[in-house]
């Protein structure tokens, strides 16, 4: 089991236990003995981030950790998740490292890792670090400790990759795209890729101070982009998280599409141009019946995952299929990224309406969704909710009551102490009556 290493790398609020300076210089440390198992030739890593003020901190510190084992360093500065697996594969790296919390508030941070082959680590390869973290690993001889070296064309890189994406004779003049960045590691690329192509471009979210990213803007809070797209009359707004793995869409009207919406957008689109591998989408278990639905009337199917974008990768690599995601936004198109692209799925969308000539509104509502209900519990670390009876209890009783009505699924999230209780059910009533009982058992269970 792992106790460090959460759905998406190692994460916590910055200067505390594990993302503390100490802790980086160890893990880093760790991960550059365990991916330079061999003392020939020459070994690199890249290091991307956020724009989080503690940034800095880890960036440091991961790189004294890498280099005190001999690990080159390849430091890319403020740029998109994306772009470090992108960037490991075509550097040849041995490790890539994003240091960001994603859509978390600044106070928190994280560190995800990709292989060589630009891809997430997987739960073995998690598990054998922590158990390097834990020991400890011997320092290399004074003569081969690593280099560090800054990269100031990566997000040059990364944009080039993105727009390639995209058929060439793809140009986005005459669309007026608001561009939100969440004040972190798009707020330069993603404004400038759009105006390459042509957009006439409203950038919201896009002044970072180090501790504004993802403050009432972003994926996860899109109303300020919302109000964007309508006060200046825009035709669409494409919102993006702190390090722009995930994206949602806003259509003309201000109406927010998520993820769900956008991959069967796509999902239906690929599979008329017959470019839609294995005849299915990839989704996690969060995802909405109604894409489902939507994908069997078309004859294409839906494979579900966890929770987790790594593990939709999994099984799109395991069953050969080329697009993936999650109703949050993480859309994984594998012909083109290793990793959730909110940017690259962004402009596909907006391709998408340059070909078709439709409006936002039109292409942003594939299908009607099945009333969905989520909520969160926060506990306390160390307890554990869902083990005791009476939430298990509480649990069944549920799920009895939903029985071929609707579907319940309860989980711990994997990048906070939070419970999250999510239901479907077509009755509103019964819909928010077995949500509620869920959550105030586990309520009940933490505070007792």
């Amino acid at each position: 089991m792992r106790k460090l290493f959460g759905t998406d790398g190692v994460r916590g609020t910055a200067n505390t236990y594990p993302m503390t300076a100490e802790m980086a210089l160890r893990i880093g440390a760790a991960v550059g003995r365990y991916f330079r198992r061999d003392a020939t030739g020459v070994h690199r890593v890249v290091i991307g981030k956020d724009t989080r003020l503690s940034g800095y901190m880890l960036e440091s510190a991961l790189t004294a950790g890498l280099t005190s084992t001999g690990m080159n360093v390849l430091l890319l500065g403020p740029v998109p998740t994306p772009a470090v697996g992108l960037m490991t594969r075509s550097m040849r790296a041995d490790l890539g490292v994003m240091i960001s919390a994603s859509h978390n508030p600044a106070e928190d941070n994280g560190i995800k890792f990709f292989g060589p082959d630009g891809f997430k680590l997987s739960d073995e390869d998690e598990i054998a670090l922590e158990e390097l973290i834990e020991t400890g690993v011997a320092p290399s001889r004074p003569t081969n400790i690593g280099r560090a070296k800054r990269i100031d064309d990566a997000r040059y890189r990364y944009g080039e990759r993105v727009k390639s994406s995209v058929p060439r004779d793809v140009r986005l003049d005459g669309l007026k795209v608001v561009i939100d960045c969440a004040n972190g590691a798009a707020h330069r690329a993603a404004p400038e890729i759009l105006w390459e192509l042509g957009a006439e471009v409203i950038p919201v979210g896009c002044a970072p101070d180090g501790v504004n990213i993802n403050r009432g803007c972003g994926s996860t809070q899109p109303q300020v982009a919302a109000d964007t797209v309508v006060a200046h009359g825009a035709h669409v707004g494409i919102s993006l998280d702190g390090d722009a793995d995930r994206v949602v869409v806003i259509d003309e009207l201000g109406q927010v599409a998520d993820g769900d919406q956008l991959m069967a957008l796509l999902a239906s689109r690929w599979a008329e141009d017959g470019i839609l591998s294995g005849g299915a989408l990839v989704a996690t278990v969060m995802s909405n019946l109604g894409l489902e639905r939507f994908l069997n009337d078309r004859g294409l199917n839906l494979e579900r995952t966890a929770v987790g974008d790594r593990y939709v990768v999994e099984r799109m690599r395991e069953g050969g299929f080329n697009l993936g995601g999650e109703q949050s936004g993480h859309i994984v198109m594998s012909d083109h990224a290793t990793t959730g692209d909110g940017l690259m799925a962004g402009l596909h969308f907006l391709a998408e309406m340059v070909r078709s000539g439709r409006k936002a509104s039109e292409l942003a509502r594939q299908f009607e969704p099945v009333p969905q209900l989520l909520k969160n519990v926060r506990y306390s670390n160390g307890q554990a909710p869902l083990e005791l009876e009476v939430v298990k209890s509480a649990i069944a009783q549920a799920e009895t009551a939903l029985n071929g009505k609707g579907r319940l699924l309860i989980r711990k999230s994997g990048t906070e102490p939070l419970i999250r209780v999510m239901a479907e059910c077509e009755d509103a009533e019964l819909l928010n009556e077995t949500v509620d009982s869920v959550v105030d058992a586990v309520k009940n269970a933490v505070s007792a």
